[in-house]
C-alpha cells in the first residue's frame, strides 16, 4: 500500500490540485487540466464490507483531497485510519445538507477539491449527496466518479433473480402506514425490485413486503455482503417473512423481490369460441370476415379457431 506523502497525495501520484496553477500530469485520470482554477467533487465508492474491495484509485484521491465530506465521520474514520489517510473530514448528511452546500460550493469554486463518501458502497443510493452534486453541475463545477462497491449490483450479480430491468427503491419508510402506501406503489410495478432493509425493522418490512406483493412472490434476501458470512436465501416471500423472525439481524439487509409470475393464460372452450363466433356474426359480418374477428378478439389464429370450432 502506497505511503501518504507530506505533500498530500500518495508516493507516486501527482497531487490533484496545486493551487492556482495546477501541474498535474496529463496521464493520471484525475488530472486538472492545465491552470484550472476551480476544484472538483469526487463522489467516492468505499467498502461495503471487505477492506480488499477499496480501490487504490479511491485511496489516492481520499488522500490527496483538501476536504471528506462524510455521511458519519466516525465510521469513515476508521476507514481512513486503516489506509493512513489523514486527510480532514467534515460531516456531511441530510440533516445539514442545504445548509453547508453553499459553502462547499464556495471552497471548489475557490480551487479545492473535495471528496463526498458514505458509510459504505456508492454514495447518493439512499444516502445523502444529491443536492450537492446538482448544486455542483449548475454552478459548472465538474463532479468525477470514482466507482466501486454498490450493495445493489453486488446483491442482484449473485441473487438469481432476473436483474434487468429493475427499480431501486432504497429503504421503505419507517412508519407502518407510509410503508404500507410506499410498498403498494411499487407492487404494479411488473418488474425486479431492489430494497434496502433496516435490521431494526427486518420482520416489518418483511411482512410489509408479503402483504404487497404476495405470499408467493419469489425474492432473494442478502446480508453481510462481500464479508466472511456472506448470506443469500431465496424462497417465497411468505417463508423470507417467517425466517426474519428468528433471524438475528445485524446491518443492513437487500432484498431482489422478482418480477411478479405472468398470469396464467385461460384457455378458450368450444363452446367460447362458438359463442365468439356467433357475436360476430350478429353484427352482419360475412362468415370469413367474422372468423378473423373471433380470432382477433381471442387471441389466437384463424386456424386455431377453426380447430375449435371443428371439435365441438
Amino acid at each position: 500500500m502506497p505511503a501518504c506523502s507530506s505533500a498530500g497525495g500518495p508516493q507516486g501520484v501527482p497531487p490533484l490540485s496545486q493551487g492556482a496553477a495546477r501541474q498535474d500530469s496529463a496521464s493520471h485520470p484525475d488530472a486538472a487540466p492545465p491552470g484550472a482554477l476551480v476544484g472538483r467533487l469526487f463522489v467516492v465508492a468505499t467498502p461495503i464490507g471487505t477492506l480488499g474491495d477499496f480501490s487504490s484509485r479511491a485511496r489516492e484521491v481520499l488522500a490527496a483531497v483538501k476536504l471528506i465530506l462524510a455521511e458519519d465521520t466516525r465510521q469513515t474514520a476508521r476507514l481512513l485510519a486503516h489506509f493512513a489517510i489523514r486527510t480532514p473530514m467534515r460531516a456531511f448528511h441530510d440533516h445539514n445538507e442545504d445548509q453547508v452546500t453553499p459553502t462547499l460550493i464556495a471552497r471548489l469554486a475557490a480551487g479545492d477539491d473535495l471528496a463526498l463518501v458514505s458509510d459504505a458502497g456508492t454514495p447518493l443510493m439512499s444516502d445523502p449527496g444529491y443536492r450537492l452534486v446538482r448544486s455542483c453541475r449548475d454552478a459548472g463545477i465538474e463532479v468525477r466518479c470514482v466507482p466501486g462497491p454498490s450493495a445493489i449490483t453486488a446483491a442482484l450479480s449473485v441473487a438469481g433473480v432476473a436483474p434487468l430491468p429493475f427499480t431501486f427503491a432504497g429503504f421503505p419508510p419507517a412508519r407502518a402506514g407510509a410503508r404500507a402506501a410506499f410498498l403498494g406503489r411499487l407492487a404494479a410495478f411488473d418488474h425486479t425490485l431492489v430494497l434496502f432493509l433496516s435490521p431494526h425493522r427486518l420482520a416489518a418490512e418483511l411482512a410489509a413486503c408479503q402483504a404487497a406483493f404476495g405470499a408467493n412472490r419469489e425474492a432473494a434476501l442478502l446480508a453481510e455482503l462481500s464479508k466472511l458470512y456472506e448470506r443469500c436465501w431465496r424462497g417465497p416471500l411468505g417463508e423470507l417473512a417467517g425466517r426474519a423472525a428468528v433471524e438475528q439481524a445485524r446491518g443492513e439487509y437487500t432484498l431482489v423481490v422478482a418480477p411478479p409470475a405472468p398470469p396464467v393464460a385461460h384457455a378458450v372452450t368450444p363452446a367460447e369460441a362458438g359463442r365468439a363466433l356467433q357475436a360476430v356474426l350478429d353484427r352482419g359480418l360475412d362468415l370469413a370476415a367474422a372468423r378473423r374477428a373471433a380470432a382477433q378478439e381471442l387471441k389466437m389464429s384463424r386456424r386455431e379457431l377453426y380447430a375449435l370450432l371443428m371439435s365441438r
